[in-house]
């Protein structure tokens, strides 16, 4: 078999699922959207930028080293990036097609997996519009429709085009896999709801060896800086909850570096409390996780966030915003808690409820690792994706 993926290949996500075909019968050939050198054995790796990705700095090549946020992808222009790209991307959808098809041209796939509609998606069903030739796989990631689908003409034009074009879709929550319909997906077509980076891999994300000591006041946030995550509502509130608990930590992921952020801190004072990382290898992620009692996820937009699940296989109590796609994964008061991702009282009173009750916690540490092993387990997932993509070729 001959796979090519067209997604961004610095991403943890991708390169999770990806790497699973290394060590299968599979010539594994990535378009990266992003300038990387993503490690693993892919028969050829192409960048080809779209919705002016290559003003992204090229991400460090070595295994294990640090990336810092630099000023314009940071959060002070968040919104107004994420804003300019829906606008424009259509500019340059005609150079990286031309650069796509050639690239298709070349390497002949049997099958070709998009990770995300905008824009790899947008970009892959323009290619292919016209193309009999082999199936399209569409993966709908996270907010593709809550958060980007119907936020201009153009997006709506293209994710109904997008969705036209597939031949089998991949979301990981049951939510998306309704609204594809509404948005023409035919309710017939092949479909797979899975985790969207594959799955969890335990031999990385499992369990300390013991659930509680130091870990019992740390409180992790790892969705780093995004559109759609509440970070103001995380760092309002932290004075709440250190009024009730003075020891309280917090560690938060892909910050370090970050104007907003470090604006965040100061303005509320808590920069003794927290510390900032930069993004950071996953197996340090999974350490992160084993060593916090509570993980916050304060999100507007979200399908099931991988981190999640990687924090609940950890045995990391999750805090995370009451959204559909999320009851999937957790019921309130059972194995987390859900809150208004908008109100920094709600996420305090919550995670002060998760530092203090430790049954609670244990409680919850024993029914996700038994929900992640039955649901998210990486190895049954991509068996599944495997056999997935084998029908759409036979």
């Amino acid at each position: 078999m001959r796979i090519l993926f067209i997604a961004d290949g610095r991403s943890p996500i991708a390169l999770n699922w990806i790497s699973y075909f290394f060590d299968k019968d599979v010539e594994v050939h990535l378009a990266t959207t992003y300038d990387c050198i993503p490690e693993g054995n892919f028969a050829s790796v192409q960048f080809i930028p779209v919705a002016f990705s290559q003003a992204k700095k090229k991400a460090p090549a070595r295994k294990g080293e640090l990336r810092r946020i630099n000023w314009f992808w940071g959060s002070p222009l968040v919104k107004f990036r994420t804003s300019f790209r829906r606008i424009f991307f259509p500019l340059t959808l005609r150079s990286a097609a031309d650069q796509l098809k050639e690239l298709i041209s070349s390497i002949q796939p049997d099958i070709a997996h998009a990770m995300r509609i905008p824009f790899e998606g947008i970009l892959t069903s323009r290619v292919l519009r016209n193309t009999i030739g082999f199936p399209l796989v569409i993966s709908v990631w996270g907010n593709d429709f809550t958060l980007h689908a119907g936020a201009t003409p153009w997006m709506k034009r293209y994710t109904s085009g997008t969705l036209a074009r597939t031949n089998g879709l991949h979301t990981d929550c049951h939510r998306d896999l309704q609204l594809a319909y509404q948005w023409g997906y035919p309710e017939e077509g092949p479909a797979l709801v899975v985790p969207g980076n594959g799955g969890v891999q335990s031999k990385i994300f499992h369990p300390p060896k013991k659930l509680e000591g130091e870990r019992e006041h740390i409180v992790i946030n790892p969705r780093g800086v995004r559109s759609y995550i509440r970070n103001d509502t995380f760092f309002a509130a932290i004075p709440i909850i250190l009024n009730e608990i003075p020891r309280a930590k917090f560690i938060c992921l892909g910050m370090e570096g970050d104007q907003e952020i470090n604006r965040l801190i100061n303005n509320y004072g808590v920069r003794s409390a927290v510390t900032l990382f930069p993004d950071i290898p996953r197996d340090k992620v999974a350490d992160q996780f084993r060593n916090a009692a509570v993980a916050v996820s304060p999100s507007t937009h979200d399908g099931t966030p991988n981190t999640l699940l990687e924090a609940m296989a950890c045995g990391s109590f999750p805090v995370a915003g009451d959204l559909q796609s999320i009851r999937e994964w957790i019921n309130p008061g059972v194995n987390g808690l859900l809150i208004d991702p908008a109100d920094p009282a709600a996420l305090a009173e919550a995670v002060i409820a998760g530092l203090k009750d430790a049954k609670m916690r244990q409680d919850a540490a024993n029914y996700n690792h038994e929900l992640i092993m039955q649901r998210a387990e990486y190895q049954n997932v991509m068996s599944s994706v495997y056999e997935f993509y084998r029908s759409l070729i036979l």
